[in-house]
């Protein structure tokens, strides 16, 4: 059987050449590995477990570092590098440098993956023999998920986006591996490709996918409103002219919220005891 890059398997130490150890297969075929890759104590006739890889010479060498993303075997691979010209430089636990090409990322180039993201991802070879990474499709995906619980719902959880539509983000959660679907409606911005988010979630579907939602919760939203008033108040010498009697077009304006969520947040203010109102104008407590 012959040996291709890609692949790991068993081989015997036959031999030693310079700086390199030789190793072959039950069918003969030999190829080389850096001598001071091989463990203490191990000597010829031994047999090791190896990656084998495609060397800058066009041959195939072995490592014994063993990745844990190889052909037809997924997992998260780390991005070391970001290139418009030549995409990604992942990590996927061995020497070697794996590549994640352009055309396999999103035509948007603001969402592709920044350095320390993690890409769901598999592996394959080009008809030389250079390894690049492949993304996992919806279908490879609907194999590998993990049915959720229902005692999750309302729980936040961590999740990479693996997938990228208009209408939302599918996301993994790590480490368990649920399916999350978040709805465009369910987010202030998409995520990257790969980028790691909070997510709550909101619903737990029949076939144990998960709904989610990057927004806070709404006594959350509160804290943020309330904070934002705060802010504008700090900027404007302790007073403004905007009070719960203000306009939904002044309100909206301003503070790029509803006259509901302002009212609440003043209302907030107020019963802290750090805000007033009189003569139309909203005052910070000093």
């Amino acid at each position: 059987m012959a040996l291709h890059p890609g692949e790991k398997t068993t081989l015997r130490i036959i031999d030693r050449s310079s700086s390199q150890w030789i190793l072959t297969n039950s069918s003969g075929d030999e190829v080389l590995m850096n001598a001071s890759e091989i463990e203490e104590g191990q000597e010829i006739g031994e047999e090791i477990e190896v990656f084998l890889f495609r060397n800058r010479q066009g041959g195939v060498s072995a490592t014994p570092m063993i990745p844990h993303i190889l052909p037809s075997v997924y997992g998260w691979a780390k991005v070391l590098k970001v290139s418009r010209r030549e995409g990604l430089v992942v990590d996927i636990g061995t020497s070697r440098e794996v590549y994640v090409l352009p055309e396999d990322l999103p035509q948007i180039e603001e969402l592709w993956p920044q350095q320390g993201d993690h890409i769901f991802m598999t592996l394959r070879t080009d008809r030389y023999g250079d390894l690049y990474g492949r993304l996992a499709t919806e279908e490879k995906i609907g194999e590998l998920y993990v049915p959720a619980p229902t005692s999750v719902f309302n729980e936040n959880i961590q999740a990479r986006a693996y997938r990228l539509l208009p209408v939302g983000t599918f996301m993994l959660s790590v480490p368990e591996m649920y399916r999350i679907f978040v709805h465009e409606s369910e987010r202030e911005e998409e995520p990257r490709l790969g980028e790691e988010k909070t997510v709550r979630i909101i619903g737990v579907k029949d076939d144990a996918t998960l709904n989610g939602s990057l927004l806070p919760r709404k006594q959350e939203r509160l804290s943020d409103d309330a904070q934002k008033i705060m802010d504008f108040l700090d900027e404007s010498g302790g007073q403004m002219p905007f009070t719960d009697k203000s306009t939904p077009d002044e309100i909206q304006e301003i503070f790029g919220m509803s006259k509901a969520a302002f009212k609440r947040a003043l209302g907030r203010l107020y019963k802290e005891r750090k805000i007033i109102q009189e003569d139309g104008w909203t005052k910070l407590v000093r």
